[in-house]
Formats: structure tokens, sequence, C-alpha cells
């Protein structure tokens, strides 16, 4: 197949570190640069991608020949440039949250339909080393049938969380931990949510419960203040659980310049003190963790631009996850039981 002629807007942390290595390793993409108005990022893309081109719009990039762009920018621009994209013609990838809100995220879903654009939010860790370990492990039924998934984002920083721009914790880890909560558990009935707001006003140390309609449970931690984080995962089912520690190592290879084109087939394999157990009481399993799949992204939308496969992620399932935020937003802070309805 022909290589799909792939744009990206914004450079900062997002766009410099999980979308353009990513692109430039795709063989299914030509990544042909980004767009940017900071000199200063103009001056590191053409350090880190020689070759790549930047732009002062969109409109720019599409004149250049784009057929796709992925959207990585402050999470309050999100909507208006994903929308404005697929207005241009242009398939989008648009980066975590999605939309700030329900309502906004069903407006662009909507209009993508609408005009016959390919679209996808970028759900990357459904292809983390452990969930994807996880997940094997639901379709084999090695725990029985599930009952609880725990799942963390903890991490440790002296100045926590994204800026106001980015919406909080909730939004930014929330983003990912529910995303993963439907896609192994399925929808949710109800929601119950905790957080610390901060003096910025913004919302860290991030607790969210939810009763999914399976019966199962889903337990949920964001915070970027905490100094013991817990078990990254730990799946419980009817005959054992699956605890796993530490974060999937497919961000500190890129952060480290490494790339699925530089590793080859050994991108997103996890050494084996980092594998996860099986315990059922005082018997315990070492368990290899499936490698990591980040790579897989990129390829499988171009490929759906081509009309020659499914997209990675439904975009529908963008507006289920900020649904469920939503709700956890207004149980954190009006307290109680969010019920969703039908």
């Amino acid at each position: 197949m022909d290589a799909v002629r792939f744009g990206l807007v914004g450079y900062g942390f997002g766009g410099r570190w999980f979308h353009a290595p990513l692109l430039a390793a795709a063989r299914e993409c030509d990544f042909l640069g980004v767009v940017t108005s900071s000199l200063e990022r103009r001056a590191l893309v053409a350090a880190d991608h020689p070759g790549a081109a930047t732009f002062g719009s969109l409109e720019e990039l599409r004149a250049a020949g784009a057929e796709a762009v992925a959207i990585s920018t402050p999470a309050d621009t999100h909507s208006r440039l994903t929308d404005e994209a697929l207005e241009l013609g242009l398939a989008v990838v648009c980066d975590k949250p999605f939309a700030l809100d329900a309502a906004a995220a069903t407006r662009t879903v909507a209009l993508a339909q609408r005009l016959g654009q390919e679209l996808a939010p970028y759900q990357n860790r459904r292809w983390d080393s452990d969930f994807r370990t996880v997940r094997a492990l639901a379709a084999d039924g090695a725990l029985g049938e599930l009952t609880r998934f725990e799942s963390r984002f903890e991490r440790f920083a002296p100045n926590p969380g994204p800026p106001a721009a980015g919406g909080g914790t909730l939004l930014d880890f929330g983003s990912h931990l529910v995303d993963q909560a439907l896609v192994l558990l399925g929808p949710v009935a109800s929601v119950y949510a905790e957080w610390r707001l901060r003096e910025s006003g913004l919302d860290d140390d991030v607790f969210v419960a939810l009763q999914h309609d399976s019966g199962a449970r889903s337990h949920l931690w964001g915070s970027w203040s905490q100094g013991a984080p817990g078990p990254r995962f730990r799946v419980t089912g009817t005959t054992g659980s699956y605890v796993v520690d530490g974060v999937d190592g497919q961000e500190d290879a890129l952060l480290a310049g490494q790339t699925p084109a530089t590793l080859g087939a050994g991108w997103g394999a996890e050494p084996a003190e980092k594998w996860g157990r099986i315990r059922r009481g005082d018997a315990e399993e070492v368990l290899p963790t499936l490698p990591g799949a980040w790579s897989t992204f990129y390829p499988a939308f171009a490929r759906a631009v081509r009309g020659e496969g499914p997209g990675p992620v439904d975009p529908r399932d963008a507006v289920a996850t900020a649904t469920v935020l939503d709700a956890a937003r207004r149980s954190a802070t009006d307290g109680g039981l969010v019920t969703l309805s039908r």
C-alpha cells in the first residue's frame, strides 16, 4: 500500500516523544513534518527529524499534501483542532483526552461520520505490555471469571500534574485508566470518584470506582504526588489474581531515543525482573509479560485510511470514556454515586 502522508500538530512532550518517533518509524506512514509556531520547537524538529518540514497552520500542512494528522496539543485545543482538520479533509488521530467532555466528543465523532473521515483517539496504552498480558489472561480464562480490576498511574513529581490547559489528573491519567477498564470489563452502570484539589484548583490523587454491567468492579487511581506507588495492576478473578509492578517500558525507550525501527523485534520487550505474577493464595507463578506494541497503532490507522482494515480504536470509545469521566467529575465534586443512563 502507498504510505499515508502524515503530519503532526504540536511538538511538546507528547508530540516529540509519543508521536513523531512512531510516525517516522512506521513504513505505512510518510512523516511530512510538524505544525508549530515555536521557533525553539521548529529547531528541535529539524534536529530530531532531518528532512521533516515545519508548517505554520493546518492549511499549510494540507497544501503540502498531507492526508492525515495527529493532534498532540494542550487538551483544551483538541476538539477545535480535530474538527478543523476533519473539515480540511484530513484523517485525524487525537491524543488524550480526546475532548474535555462527552458532549464535545460526541460532536466530533458525528462530524467525522458525516464527512466520511477516519478518526481515532490515541489510546496507545491498550498496547502496553502489561495490559496486553492482562487481556490475554482474561481471554484464556487463566484467572477464572474476572471480578475486580485495580489499575494505577501513580508518580511522584515536585510540581505534579499537567497545567491548566491539560485538564487535570482525572482527564490526563483517567483517559487511559477508564479506557482500559472499559476494554477489559465492558460498559459501566455506576461511577463513584474522589479527588484532592491542589492550590491551582486542578485535581490530583484521583480515585474512581466503576460498577460494570457485568457485575465486575474497577478501582482506578491516578496521582502525580504519590510517594509510594502501588502495583500497576492487580486483576482478580474467581481462581486467582495477577499482579504486576512498575510501568510499561515503551515510554522510557522512546525517551532514550529508541524506536521500533532501531530495536526491531526487541521493541516492547520487558526484562524478566519486571514480569508479573499469578497468585493463588500462597502459590505464585511468574508469568512472562507480552511485548508492548505501540508500534502497531499508526500502521493500523494508515491501513484504515486506505480502506484496508478497521481503525485501531473506534472513535465511539472516546465518547464512552468521556461519559464515565464526566460522571466521575460530578461524583468527586458533589459526592455520592452517579448512575449512568442507557
